[in-house]
């Protein structure tokens, strides 16, 4: 049996607007469920800090499954290790960005592997200095002026990357990876 770790679950598109809801505690309270230790939510967008034993896969699935069974939700989740988040977090490559707009950039997960060539398709269709990079299996999106108005849908980057992406904004990946580093909520 593998040796538990801290891990980030990322939920997509739940609490966005009237659908998908699913409230934070009753979240929490499935993952205990699940057998999983020092589970956390972080806002109200689908964040989980938890220790489980076992493959981010295979957690993911897990997830999804008792999703799907408890609230009726079938709801992409990404599973992360603290480590592999650590390294997203060390690997942005738009240090001004992070600086000055912080919630103008967007790290970007796929539930696949990312299609060849995903970054440059969507850089080459944003507009107003929009920019994408990829780094390992992460896309970065910085959006200048928002992400509200961009061409960049949602929609369109699932295609262009290959399979459902889910995003956070850089305040929220510093957050994740300090609560997967203390264990604190």
């Amino acid at each position: 049996m593998k040796r538990p770790s801290t891990c980030i679950g990322l939920l997509r598109g739940i609490n966005l607007g009237s659908h998908n809801k699913v409230a934070m505690p009753a979240l929490r309270a499935l993952a205990e469920a699940l057998g999983w230790q020092a589970v956390q939510t972080y806002l109200q967008s689908g964040n989980l800090v938890f220790t489980a034993a076992g493959a981010p896969a295979a957690l993911e699935a897990q997830l999804e499954q008792a999703m799907e069974r408890q609230f009726g939700l079938t709801i992409p989740v990404l599973v992360r290790t603290a480590e592999e988040w650590s390294a997203h977090a060390a690997g942005n490559p738009f240090p001004e960005a992070a600086r000055d707009t912080p919630n103008y950039l967007l790290l970007a997960l796929a539930k696949a592997p990312l299609l060849p060539g995903a970054a440059a398709a969507l850089e080459a269709r944003g507009a107003s200095g929009e920019r994408v990079a990829q780094v390992g299996e992460a896309l970065w999106f910085y959006f200048p002026d928002g992400s509200g108005r961009s061409k960049l849908s949602p929609a369109l980057i699932n295609r262009l990357a290959g399979s459902p992406v889910t995003t956070r904004n850089w305040l929220t990946v510093l957050r994740l990876r300090e609560l997967s580093a203390t264990g604190a909520a």
